[in-house]
């Protein structure tokens, strides 16, 4: 079987071909400066709501590459809570979601504080409070001192993709990775990022959860890379579309002799399309704002204000006066006093389409601004 890469002789001496990675790092750095300057140009509450979005996307996501599903609302609630937003139908958490939550909080939001032992064993152990992963009893807050393989298959016929290093060698290949992490200023923070989820899960340094911490080490450095801890896309939820070939590429890539262009490669495009994903978000949320910087002197009451939102955001089936009534939770003729002086405004119309009940919809212009 071909040796894996921490085998041979200064194995983290990565190299790469920068002609196969340069376009597209050269179209990230572009898109990031893209997206960093059209958030910039939101409001407040609209930044606020682009950065408590792409979080929740992220910590729901990481999980979910590792098959465990969270509910998106408490995740959101969650890191609502600890961010001091101010939202609606907040949700209770439990002590897991919480342990999840505040990991990736302290990557980004502290991402220029130094990444130590402690820190990560605070990590490890934030994601596993009762020193359990399922059934299985681990060490949590500590690095492993087991052997560690990744392996599919059943019991006896069981095949193993992955054996990582030596339990006895763990600690001194950490030192090595943290002494990196926070001294080396050489790379650019992005190429830095994905050098370093690499070089951690080569290492597996824990039991349990090294892909959850090494994709939060990934958003920890592409936050310094835009000097900034808010986020804007999740670079988790565009790895869980692409499982099978973020699986399929550390697996090549784990047999180099040091060449980790592949990786890179792979990494950078992912990355571009995570903010190709972002880039549509937020032009929807750019409308939104547009529109509320144009209003904010016309009256709007709170159900309109309700409605509109919704209406920005998608807005499923029709809209009628009696599901106005219904959402808003008042009497039809409120609803549809509220409706005829949204149209006076110019801000609704009536569709063009017949039947006993009259639906409406955002205004010509409005419409055609969303379709943009």
């Amino acid at each position: 079987m071909a040796k894996y890469i921490y085998e041979h002789k200064n194995w983290t001496d990565f190299i790469w071909d920068d002609k196969a990675i340069n376009a597209v790092f050269g179209e990230v750095r572009l898109m990031q400066g893209k997206i960093i300057g059209q958030m910039n140009a939101l409001g407040f509450s609209a930044k606020e709501e682009a950065t408590l979005t792409a979080l929740t996307l992220d910590v729901v996501k990481s999980s979910e590459i590792e098959g465990e599903l969270l509910n998106y609302d408490q995740v959101r609630s969650s890191i609502a809570r600890r961010l001091g937003i101010n939202t609606a139908g907040l949700v209770p958490g439990n002590r897991h979601i919480e342990g999840v939550v505040e990991m990736m909080l302290d990557a980004t939001q502290r991402n220029n504080l130094p990444l130590t032992k402690k820190r990560l064993f605070g990590w490890h152990a934030a994601l596993f409070p009762t020193g359990y992963s399922g059934p299985y009893e681990i060490e949590a807050g500590k690095y492993r001192t087991g052997k560690m393989q990744v392996v599919s298959g059943a019991i006896g016929k069981e095949k193993v993709h992955y054996e990582a290093v030596k339990p006895e060698r763990v600690k001194v290949e950490m030192d090595r990775f943290l002494d990196w992490f926070n001294n080396d200023s050489s790379l650019d923070p992005v190429l830095k990022a994905a050098i370093a989820h690499f070089w951690f899960i080569i290492i597996h340094p824990f039991d349990d959860g090294n892909g959850r911490i090494g994709r939060a080490l990934t958003d920890m450095l592409l936050a310094r890379s835009e000097g900034s801890g808010e986020r804007f896309y999740s670079m988790s939820g565009q790895i869980l579309v692409e499982r099978k070939r973020y699986y399929e590429v550390l697996q090549k890539v784990q047999h180099s002799t040091g060449d980790i262009t592949e990786w890179l490669e792979w990494f950078l495009h992912c990355l571009k399309k995570a903010m190709l994903v972002t880039e549509n978000t937020t032009q929807s949320i750019l409308r939104k704002a547009e529109f509320w910087k144009l209003h904010e002197h016309t009256a709007i009451n709170e159900r309109q204000r309700l409605m509109l939102n919704k209406l920005f955001d998608g807005f499923e089936g029709k809209l009628q006066t009696s599901k106005w009534a219904k959402i808003t939770k008042t009497s039809t003729d409120t609803a549809l006093r509220d409706i005829k002086d949204l149209t006076e405004k110019g801000i609704l119309q009536q569709t063009e389409e017949g039947g006993r009940n009259a639906n409406y919809e955002l205004a010509g212009c409005l419409i055609a601004s969303k379709k943009k």
